[in-house]
């Protein structure tokens, strides 16, 4: 009847009142389940998302010998990578309205949450940019640190991927940004 809350209500309370149960195991997983599925689209709030990672990974901890073990792997996966869409369309939304401070440190918080991700050789070029940006904004105390930034980044993100799409387009910031702290001194 696809009635979620309810259901993961019912699940839980069984694991509760039987924990011996020969269906506890399967209640458990269940209940874990009904949170997958009231997980919502990854452009709205996380909240349910993060509770179902929470209930799988109990689910992992409670039977680490269980057969749905790969099961539970494999949703945490699809929920971590729909929280991580999330966090990258915030990123992306605070470049776009060139509030550069916040897509600064949004990065930041990206990059270090999501090592392994497949966007961050984007969000490095958005970073560097989002740092030269706000240098050009910036009065001229602030300047210097921010062209800084930059080319710190610009660095990493050489050392990091130098066949990236973004290689060229970094670079030619980072020659601006060579330029103008040069014109500051």
């Amino acid at each position: 009847m696809n009635d979620f809350l309810l259901a993961q209500y019912h699940f839980k309370n069984f694991t509760r009142q039987f924990p011996n149960s020969k269906h506890t195991e399967e209640c458990y997983f269940m209940n874990a389940m009904c949170y997958y599925y009231t997980s919502p689209n990854y452009k709205l709030d996380q909240s349910s998302t993060s509770n179902a990672i929470k209930e799988f990974q109990s689910f992992v901890d409670t039977y680490p010998e269980s057969t749905k073990i790969d099961s539970c792997n494999k949703m945490i996966y699809k929920l971590h990578y729909k929280v991580e869409l999330k966090d990258y369309d915030i990123v992306k939304q605070y470049y776009k309205l060139e509030d550069y401070k916040a897509s600064i440190v949004a990065t930041q918080t990206f990059i270090k949450d999501y090592p392994p991700s497949a966007f961050n050789e984007e969000m490095f070029y958005v970073m560097i940019n989002s740092y030269y940006l706000l240098a050009i904004k910036s009065i001229p105390s602030k300047k210097p640190e921010r062209l800084q930034g930059a080319m710190e980044n610009y660095v990493k993100f050489f050392d990091l991927y130098p066949n990236s799409s973004y290689i060229s387009r970094a670079e030619s910031i980072h020659n601006s940004c060579k330029k103008l702290k040069e014109n500051l001194n």
